[in-house]
């Protein structure tokens, strides 16, 4: 018999068990309990399966939602955990990751009036489920095709287009400058987010799929790195996932003085000590561990930041952002697990200049007001005259956003167009660049953005290779006949 949905009427929202803020403070792992079987479907029975489902609109992967829901809330786990992953290659990771207050439950129907539906956490646990049980299996195409693609990425977007080309047979070859699979996963998201084992298994399952891997490997011209123009002549297409990793830099004055970090740096460091790497000498000494820490930036990279820092044992932890509450940018479940772990927020409030000799001992900075919003309904904001005050900071951490690097220039490609952000220009009907078989899918062509977007780029660009390459077998088969 079908368990009715609906229950939101009758069963309130609950999210899975959250560690104590005391307890996850004095460690890396993952703040979420797993949710029992009976929760789970419970929570998921809450679900409308409204007409109009527009959590599936909201979602970039266009994930059915209400119909994995449904089949959550009658235990027919394994079948919701194939509609799940018929849309999403990481199901797994955007329900630990994905900002759902922003997406798929901000925007749940039952929300005004009742609180939305658990869904990132559902999502979590039909996958979670699916790799206890052995449900999850490697991408077994149904023929090998002789063609091979290269991507340049081992990211979100490369990881997901490997597994989507792959699962059509093609010989998939995936490089990437570090030595591990996952990009930003593994090293800028801190493991009480994401635990990097889910990311390693997914590695192994993706290799088990046939996808080969070429880590520690990079492209350029530099000795060890191997050149782009030999990665087209090696593959008949090429994809480029390498997303944005050039931090925005931070003027004014004393803006050069040590102590001053980049946020990726600062995570970089904090995740391969987690993961029991040996770090060089010029970042060992970041690390929070005694400082009174500050934190320019409302994003989730700034979050990432100052939650870090309280676990390395800050002696303060404090954000700095522009604007207020309401208009930060990252996400509203983020900043309450920072508030409940002790972090302190300054809002309306922006630097002037950074305080020191040898080293940045304090920031100065000024209050800030909301103006005129512009034409995104986004609030202007304006210094207010005579505010500045001082924070004490013996590490500033800028976790202002990212850019592209300049990869025309460092791939020795200037054919290679690039918009006025810097991004790879691409056709929006074939993700390919200026350049005949080389694509380009995720944060290098849409600036920086969500994981969800990355794998839902990867998995686009993915298709149009597939079409691409058999356009072209196509074509020369005729001009062999003819």
């Amino acid at each position: 018999m079908t368990t009715p949905m609906l229950k939101f009427v009758s069963v309130a929202q609950q999210q899975p068990e959250k560690r104590t803020a005391q307890n996850r403070r004095a460690d890396f792992d993952e703040i979420y309990e797993d949710f029992k079987p009976v929760k789970a479907a419970e929570q998921a029975s809450r679900c409308s399966q409204c007409g109009v489902p527009f959590c599936s609109v909201h979602c970039p992967l266009g994930n059915n939602i209400p119909d994995w829901l449904m089949l959550t809330a009658n235990g027919r786990l394994e079948e919701a955990y194939e509609v799940s992953s018929a849309t999403n290659t990481f199901p797994e990771i955007c329900g630990r990751i994905c900002p759902q207050d922003r997406l798929c439950e901000g925007n749940c129907v039952i929300e005004p009036g009742f609180e939305s539906v658990t869904i990132g956490a559902v999502e979590r646990y039909i996958t979670d489920t699916a790799f206890e049980n052995g449900w999850v299996k490697p991408t077994r195409p149904l023929r090998e095709r002789p063609e091979s693609v290269g991507i340049v990425g081992a990211g979100p977007a490369g990881l997901a287009a490997a597994e989507r080309l792959r699962a059509v047979g093609y010989q998939v070859h995936v490089y990437d400058r570090y030595d591990r699979v996952g990009g930003l996963l593994v090293y800028g998201i801190p493991g009480f987010k994401l635990e990097k084992d889910i990311v390693s298994r997914r590695h192994r399952l993706l290799e088990d799929s046939g996808v080969t891997f070429h880590l520690g490997q990079g492209v350029g011209d530099a000795e060890g790195e191997i050149p782009f123009a030999e990665l087209r002549k090696k593959h008949e297409a090429l994809l480029i996932a390498t997303g944005v990793y050039k931090a925005r830099e931070i003027g004014g004055p004393g803006a050069g003085l040590p102590g001053i970090e980049r946020a990726l740096d600062y995570l970089t460091a904090s995740n391969r000590r987690s993961l029991g790497d040996t770090l060089p000498e010029d970042a060992k000494g970041l690390d929070a561990a005694g400082k009174n820490v500050v934190v320019l930036g409302g994003g989730d990279t700034a979050m990432d930041c100052v939650r870090t820092a309280i676990r390395q044992g800050a002696k303060s932890v404090k954000c700095l952002y522009r604007r207020d509450k309401a208009n930060m940018p990252g996400s509203a479940r983020e900043v309450k697990n920072a508030e409940e772990e002790g972090v302190e927020f300054v809002w309306l409030a922006a630097p002037e200049a950074f305080l020191g000799d040898d080293h940045v001992t304090g920031v100065r900075a000024t209050r800030m007001k909301l103006g005129m919003a512009d034409p995104t309904g986004r609030q202007s904001v304006e210094p207010l005259e005579g505010s500045s005050f001082t924070l004490d900071a013996d590490l500033v951490i800028t976790a202002l956003g990212f850019d592209p690097e300049p990869l025309p220039q460092l791939w020795g490609q200037p054919d290679l167009a690039v918009s006025r952000w810097g991004t790879l220009k691409v056709r929006q009907d074939s993700f390919m660049t200026t350049l005949p078989g080389v694509f380009a899918a995720g944060d290098i062509v849409r600036g920086a953005s969500l994981v969800v977007w990355a794998i839902r780029d990867g998995r686009d660009a993915a298709e149009r290779i597939h079409k691409w390459i058999k356009a072209n077998a196509s074509a020369d088969a005729v001009a062999e006949q003819g």
